[in-house]
């Protein structure tokens, strides 16, 4: 484990990865990210819907929780908090929390455990750009934390990508 993770870093992921999986029982894709501030309160949930027909494949979870949190928070608020997200943001997701100002990322499944666990999937056609090198390329600093509890995080994704959901 890192130095820089305390243990309401560790519930907090924890609840990202149980959010995935209810995420999943809602016959969604399994993701879940949440926002928390400086001092550990969650503001912001969000389950992935992007899966058709009816969802939007830009709606990772990742990037609707960074959209709710900066609803509610000023830039300075969200520079002090951290996303906590069952699987590695990809590139459109780190996008969206570079440009919301959240200062911190806590990642679980890591994109390349990942695509071990999707395959071609055509409803997930990952990215193989670790989060790390789209945050090197911004102007400002945005920490990141991961891969963690990544046994836990593949667990509902079991199956899943191979069921046909």
């Amino acid at each position: 484990m890192s130095a820089d993770l305390s243990p309401r870093d560790l519930e907090l992921l924890l609840m990202a990865i149980r959010l995935s999986d209810e995420s999943k029982a809602r016959g969604r894709h399994p993701f879940a990210a949440l926002v928390a501030n400086e001092h550990g309160e969650v503001v912001a949930t969000a389950g992935n819907n992007s899966m058709p027909p009816e969802g939007d494949p830009t709606q990772h979870a990742e990037l609707a929780a960074a959209a709710q949190a900066a609803r509610l928070l000023t830039p300075g608020q969200l520079e002090r908090c951290t996303l906590y997200t069952s699987a590695e943001p990809c590139c459109m997701c780190a996008g969206a929390i570079y440009w919301t100002n959240i200062g911190r990322v806590v990642y679980a499944l890591s994109e390349h455990a990942l695509l071990g666990l999707t395959g071609d999937h055509p409803e997930n056609p990952t990215f193989s750009l670790p989060c790390r090198e789209v945050f090197a390329r911004g102007q400002r600093r945005v920490e990141v934390v991961g891969p963690l509890l990544e046994e836990e995080a593949s667990a509902p994704h079991i199956g899943f990508w191979t069921a046909g959901h």
